[in-house]
């Protein structure tokens, strides 16, 4: 196949840091190239550079084998490169078709907005990708899947022929992940070249062609998906070998005490009637289909989710918790799905993320006790390990996997002892991974007791030491020892076998 893209020798560099460093990438015409590294590693940078929004402080690139100057998205753009981001530029209120042709509307030969022609071309690009999309509807009524096929269809039709997907499956469900990849093949048939970002390995292997590895601001290397596994990649990618992701589990007691009791927990008067037990210093991993109630289940016993009835005892005692501030009182913390709009400020500093539900533990006389703050935060940093420059850094700045330990260490700090952790790996790489495997691990043997949510069953059956399986708002199975594996979990979730 014809190179399209070449990247040469592109070097970057901010105040204190040299963020990229002589990094070459070249791309062919109809490859899916996968994009790897940790957080930090660079990707985003380079993907900056390649559609104008930075310049590069030294390198070239050449576009159909001639060097290209970019000063602007708009200079990138005009050479075919279109990138869509985790955050998509759509206006929510607007619809598809108003939001592909935002700033370059079609006009007849009066000069008057031809509507019908905008509909024509925008139904054309999506019969190309042979997706079904509601034209009239606002994007904002759209599903998170439709709306980043949207954003293709908008690269489309500024005749993009290389398109940038930065973690583009971050959000989406299994079936909406599977319909992103059949688009991807059927544009891979018709030459567009894609830059493919993703901490899942599985979703590499699936869908690309070509891997480049970046790591801390290097090229490592480049290799076909055929000619290597996810072993290699990762030692590629954090520099040493992963001997096991997930720290040994600990021996159970055997008759461990119960932190919470939850009893006929209804989330509505005709829905199922679900009971469990969280243990002490365990992981209980609730396990099931996206859709099957697990996220709901947990958000109801703490307050934060409708309940038509609920039993709850803490330590054997009845606990009334209405809402999350109870479930805070009575030690409960929350590491949501969504850390950037539900668990984090992120304009704010890490100490004013950390103390932010507890400022009255540093409070006298009306004022806040800076020096107790700071070294209250200082000593949650390091007690789980957040790397950062210092507590004042801002949130907003840091990586996906050290956002993840700020709000963990929120929790620690204002004293819950027992913790719900809501897809707590999500769109963070490998290496952050098994970092805050090992802080799950460490959190219990020093008496915390968690229950972990999540879709990868890797994560299920590596992490937890009794898991409640879910399917369509039911606990249809707790599974513990031997019969944690993948195949047992899913038997249960597609089939709800007891």
């Amino acid at each position: 196949m014809q190179t399209i893209l070449q990247l040469q020798n592109i070097t970057k560099g901010f105040p204190g840091v040299k963020a990229l460093n002589d990094i070459n990438l070249s791309i062919r015409q109809g490859e899916i190239h996968a994009l790897l590294g940790e957080n930090g590693a660079g990707k985003s940078t380079l993907m900056k550079i390649l559609s104008g929004i930075y310049r590069p402080d030294a390198g070239n690139i050449v576009v159909d084998g001639q060097p290209c100057d970019f000063h602007s998205y708009n200079d990138a753009i005009a050479a075919g490169i279109a990138i869509i981001f985790q955050e998509f530029s759509l206006v929510p209120y607007l619809n598809a078709v108003e939001n592909i042709f935002l700033g370059r509307e079609r006009t007849n030969a009066l000069g008057l907005l031809s509507k019908k022609a905008m509909r024509q071309e925008a139904a054309a690009i999506f019969a190309r990708l042979n997706i079904a999309i509601d034209l009239s509807a606002e994007v904002s009524q759209l599903s998170i899947a439709q709306q980043q096929f949207v954003e293709i269809g908008k690269a489309l039709s500024l005749n993009a022929r290389i398109l940038i997907l930065d973690e583009p499956t971050a959000t989406l469900t299994p079936s909406e992940a599977g319909q992103l990849f059949a688009i991807m093949r059927e544009l891979r048939q018709q030459g567009v070249a894609m830059i493919f970002i993703s901490h899942h390995m599985e979703e590499i292997f699936d869908v690309c062609d070509r891997i480049t590895v970046l790591r801390d601001g290097q090229y490592v290397g480049m290799t076909d998906v055929a000619a290597t596994d996810i072993g290699q990649l990762v030692e590629m990618m954090v520099g040493r070998k992963l001997e096991a992701n997930f720290p040994a589990k600990p021996a159970r007691p055997a008759s461990p005490a119960i932190v919470l009791d939850a009893r006929d927990v209804r989330l509505s008067k005709d829905g199922p009637a679900n009971s469990f037990q969280l243990q002490q210093g365990e992981i209980l991993g609730f396990a099931g289909l996206v859709g099957s109630g697990r996220t709901e289940l947990a958000l109801a016993v703490m307050g934060a989710h409708p309940a038509w009835h609920k039993e709850i005892r803490i330590h054997g005692k009845r606990a009334r918790l209405r809402d999350p501030a109870d479930a805070l009182r009575h030690g409960i913390g929350l590491l949501p799905e969504s850390r950037k709009t539900e668990g984090l400020i992120l304009d704010f500093s890490i100490t004013e993320n950390m103390s932010i539900n507890n400022l009255g533990k540093y409070t006298g006389a009306g004022l806040i006790r800076r020096p107790a703050e700071l070294a209250a935060t200082r000593a949650m940093m390091a007690k789980v390990g957040v790397k950062a420059p210092g507590p004042g850094t801002r949130v907003g700045t840091l990586s996906g996997g050290n956002q993840q330990k700020v709000v963990i260490a929120r929790w620690l700090n204002h004293h819950c002892k027992i913790l719900i952790f809501d897809e707590p790996t999500r769109g963070i790489d490998v290496g952050a991974k098994a970092e805050i495997y090992r802080l799950m691990r460490a959190l219990t043997s020093d008496g915390y007791s968690i229950i972990l949510i999540s879709s990868e069953l890797p994560e299920i059956t590596g992490m937890c030491d009794r898991v409640a399986v879910f399917k369509q708002g039911a606990i249809v199975a707790m599974l513990e020892g031997t019969s944690i594996h993948s195949s047992e979990v899913m038997r249960h979730a597609t089939a709800g076998q007891h």
